[in-house]
Parts: structure tokens; C-alpha cells; sequence
């Protein structure tokens, strides 16, 4: 069955949910919105979990359910984010025919409030239309976008379906199949504070050591799997004290779980030997550097094979609907490969939004409805 998607009511409802102001962890006003409209759309239940007390939003991820009428056919979910990265305060969306863009200020918030206005026009369809359905669930998480923290503490014992789609990628009539694990980084690296201009050699310079390390360790792409970046360095005082430590922030992504761990270690390695191979003089004493690294698993692996029923719903969706989707290997993490490392297999699709991030972000309406047309396909699948 074929129904025709409301371009109107779908463009409103984006616009009315990016300029609901939500950044991460201001996610209050956006949470209260959303159960409100699944509530009206006749959800048979709506949970917000108590995750905020672990994440530090003003709200719980929410877990949306539609039982459906269809309880031989097999149920699936739908995730998004609810969060936005900043500058989100005062969004003022402008649409110009079918493009929209914030204002300037801010950014849009496509991502990924292209994913629930997507979702929204689904299940207004099919309660308007009295669709036959299988179960739908719908979750929506808090802070994606400051480490994937809602998914991270999502409260799994409450999902039924046994797979999903993230809807959470920039682009169009793609489906992310592949994605990298990742480790995060942080070096503190403690020399000693000395005058720079009266006894520096008394001192032992954190950030020289830090320099000397860096050198040994390969940075950006290490094969055509793996990545490597440190991001935030910090340390030092003053221009005439040597500088008594340095702290580093960065990160290592592979899709092998073993390169992500032997990439991990070489930088280990290249810090521990800096700092063991250091040489004193007689102005230092017993001083010597020390070193302290943390490393988190912040992520695991997504893969996909093509013969899973995730993939192959979504291949039968695609081909019901007449969209030729592309199937691919992205570089970045989402709450995707947090579903999928807890054995929810988790496809992502991509959304139509374009420059997110940017107050130069933008979103087609034509993209837009193509989503939900997909989306559409693939609750029938």
C-alpha cells in the first residue's frame, strides 16, 4: 500500500523541533515535546529511563513503543538523538522553497532532528491511514553528540525488536554498514617547573618531552583502516617557567579491534620510552619526569554482513520503494555501534542533512521526504 507523505506537515514539524533549543545535556524541553507527540499519535507506552542521573542531562533517553496489529510479522526500531552540538540556543530556522537553514547564528539541528521528523510523519501515516504494521520502537537518546552517553546508559531491558536503523547520517540514499571502533587518550605528562630565565636547568620541560614523543608516534590516517589524532594540548603556566606538565587528549579508530589495540600500545610505548630514556643533569637532582595515560574503550566496532536480517529489510525496503541505496564503510562512531557491540544489530541510514555542525548547515526537503518514504518501505518490509 502506497501513501502520499504530507510535505507540508513534515517540513513543520522539523521546523518546530530545531527550534526547540537542545543541546547536549539541555535536552528538557525537546524530551517533554516528544512524549507529548508520540503519546498523541497513540504510542501503547512512552519510558523515559533514569539515565540522566549518569549522564547529566535534564532528561532520560525515551523508549517509544507501537505495538502494531501484526504480531506474526517481526518488529523493528528506529533510533535518533535528541541532542544538538552548540552554538543550539535560539534556533530560527529560514526555509527558502525546500531548503532550510538556521538563521546564522546557530546551527540548523539536522542532526539529527531530520531522523525525528522522519519518524513522527511515519506514524502519523500510519495511524491516519490505519496502516496494518508490526511493532515499531522508537528510541531516542540524550547526549550523542558528547560521547554517545545516552546510548552508552540506555536501559536495553526495555527494548522488544530485535533490530533496528540509526538514523544518523549526512547524505542521502546511503546506509552505513561499517564503523570503527575507538579508544580515547589522555597523557598527563609531569616534568619539573623551574625559572626559565634564572635556573632552567634545574627544570625538566613536559612540554619538550611531549614534543619528543609526539615525533615517534604516526598521526592522522595509519592505514585504510585506522586513524590517529591528538586534539587538545595543554600545559604550562607562564613564558619564563618551564613548563611542569602537559596534559594530551586524543584518540585512535580502527575497524580491527587488533590494529586499534597495536596502535593504542605504540603510543603507549612511544611516551613510556621518552620519558625512561630522559637524561638529567646535575641542576635536576633526583628529579625525574613521570608519566600517567588513561585509555577508554569508547567504542566498539560496527559490521554489518549482507545476509542479515537487518540488511536484508532494508535492501527489500529499498527496492519496494524504488531508491537505489548505496551501501558503506564510514569513518565516524555513533550510538549505532553502541547498539550493535550489545547484540542489537543497527544499520544507519543517512538522513539528507548536509554541513551539520556548521552554522552553514543545511537540509533539502525533497531529502527529507525520501527518508520518511524509505522509512515507510521498511516498517512494511
Amino acid at each position: 500500500m502506497t501513501v502520499q507523505i504530507n510535505r507540508e506537515r513534515l517540513a513543520a514539524t522539523f521546523t518546530e523541533l530545531c527550534e526547540i533549543s537542545s543541546p547536549s545535556r539541555k535536552e528538557g524541553a525537546i524530551a517533554a515535546h516528544l512524549k507529548k507527540s508520540f503519546a498523541a499519535l497513540g504510542a501503547d507506552s512512552v519510558y523515559e529511563d533514569d539515565s540522566a542521573s549518569r549522564t547529566g542531562s535534564e532528561s532520560g533517553n525515551l523508549i517509544v513503543r507501537f505495538a502494531g496489529n501484526q504480531p506474526e510479522r517481526e518488529g523493528l526500531f528506529f533510533s535518533c538523538h535528541m541532542d544538538t552540538v552548540e552554538p543550539g540556543m535560539g534556533v530560527r530556522v529560514v526555509r527558502t522553497d525546500d531548503i532550510f537553514t538556521s538563521a546564522g547564528e546557530t546551527v540548523l539541528g539536522g542532526d539529527d532532528k531530520t531522523g525525528i521528523a522522519a519518524v513522527l510523519e511515519l506514524l502519523a501515516l500510519l495511524k491516519e491511514n490505519r496502516i496494518p504494521h508490526p511493532k515499531i520502537e522508537v528510541v531516542v537518546t540524550t547526549c550523542e553528540e558528547i560521547g554517545l552517553l545516552g546510548a552508552k546508559h540506555l536501559d536495553y531491558k526495555k527494548l522488544e525488536t530485535p533490530y533496528g536503523y540509526a538514523l544518523d547520517s549526512t547524505g542521502i540514499n546511503h546506509v552505513v554498514i561499517g564503523a570503527p571502533a575507538a579508544n580515547k587518550i589522555m597523557i598527563e605528562l609531569k616534568g619539573v617547573a623551574a625559572h626559565a630565565g634564572l635556573c632552567p636547568e634545574a627544570g625538566i620541560n613536559a612540554l619538550a618531552l611531549t614534543v619528543q614523543a609526539l615525533a615517534d608516534i604516526r598521526l592522522g590516517r595509519l592505514d585504510d583502516e585506522s586513524t590517529c589524532n591528538f586534539g587538545i594540548i595543554e600545559g604550562g603556566v607562564a613564558t619564563n617557567i618551564v613548563p611542569g606538565k602537559v596534559t594530551l587528549r586524543g584518540e585512535v579508530r580502527s575497524h580491527s579491534q587488533e590494529k586499534l589495540s597495536r596502535y593504542t600500545e605504540e603510543i603507549f610505548a612511544a611516551f613510556q620510552s621518552t620519558v625512561d630514556n630522559w637524561q638529567g643533569g646535575p641542576a635536576t637532582g633526583d628529579g625525574r619526569p613521570s608519566l600517567a595515560i588513561t585509555i577508554v574503550d569508547d567504542y566498539p566496532p560496527l559490521s554489518l554482513a549482507e545476509d542479515t536480517p537487518v540488511i536484508k529489510r532494508v535492501q527489500k525496503a529499498s527496492a519496494a520503494s524504488g531508491k537505489n541505496l548505496r551501501y558503506i564503510v564510514a569513518g565516524g562512531g555513533s550510538d549505532a555501534n553502541i547498539f550493535n557491540g550489545l547484540g542489537l544489530p543497527t544499520a544507519i541510514i543517512a538522513t539528507g542533512m548536509s554541513k551539520v555542525h556548521t552554522v552553514e548547515e543545511r537540509l533539502d526537503l525533497n531529502d527529507l521526504v525520501n527518508l520518511t518514504e524509505l522509512l515507510y518501505a521498511l516498517t512494511l518490509a
